[in-house]
């Protein structure tokens, strides 16, 4: 049986399947807990004692875990320099988008943000392209962020607002590197007419290079006139 100390990092919080698959016991596991070589976090997750935690150890942990866990929406725009034109009120949430329900202690032991799941996931839960890897802490840890063409996207997704639309009229100003053959790919592949086609009169409006490099005739539009706001 390996080591618990050099399969398990610290700042890692794993359950027991993960550890199960590294060839632990339960009885291996009750010893760890009892000598205090491991902590219980909640019901079912340990981790190794040490300080509190960042959202970014949660994140990371929960993909080793088999969640298809990435950082999106005004989270994945603030990383990539949109800040300017965000809700200062959201800047110390973080917004993720997962296949599995995140557990609510995972608010408890932060002390850097606080975790919001979204529920408006404009793509497929399997659906990767537009993810890029973003290392984090010592070990340079990957942790799945939205590149600025997806990010965009899911922001548009969940609007309700005519204030939310004009902020981000304004943020799409500085679109002006996005990839139009990864555009084009999202684009095939959102679920949401809504966010193609706000997403669309956007680049059209502020007259982007890359807009016309799209081909609309490949994306599914919907039908028929659709309202976001009154007006």
């Amino acid at each position: 049986m390996p080591k618990i100390e050099t399969v398990l990092n610290e700042g890692v919080i794993v359950n027991r399947a993960w550890l199960k698959e590294k060839r632990f016991s339960r009885s291996a596991i009750d010893y760890f807990l009892r000598s205090g070589k491991l902590k219980a976090v909640s019901v079912g997750f340990y981790r190794k004692p040490g300080p509190q935690l960042k959202w970014q150890n949660i994140v990371y942990s929960f993909s080793l875990m088999g969640y298809r866990i990435h950082v999106g929406h005004s989270s994945a725009l603030n990383y990539h320099g949109f800040q300017q034109f965000l809700d200062f009120k959201m800047k110390d949430d973080v917004l993720i988008y997962s296949d599995k329900k995140i557990p609510k202690w995972s608010n408890t032991i932060v002390k850097n943000g606080f975790i919001r799941q979204s529920s408006r996931n404009p793509f497929n839960d399997f659906y990767d392209n537009g993810l890029i890897d973003v290392p984090f802490g010592t070990w340079d840890w990957p942790i799945k962020y939205s590149t600025p063409e997806r990010a965009f996207i899911e922001y548009l997704a969940a609007l309700s607002m005519r204030e939310e639309v004009n902020a981000a009229l304004l943020m799409m100003e500085s679109a002006f590197n996005f990839r139009p053959a990864l555009v084009q790919e999202l684009l095939m592949n959102c679920k949401q007419v809504k966010a193609k086609r706000l997403f669309l009169w956007m680049a059209k409006k502020n007259n982007h290079k890359w807009y016309k490099y799209i081909d609309q005739k490949k994306i599914n539009l919907g039908s028929g006139k659709r309202q976001i706001v009154k007006g």
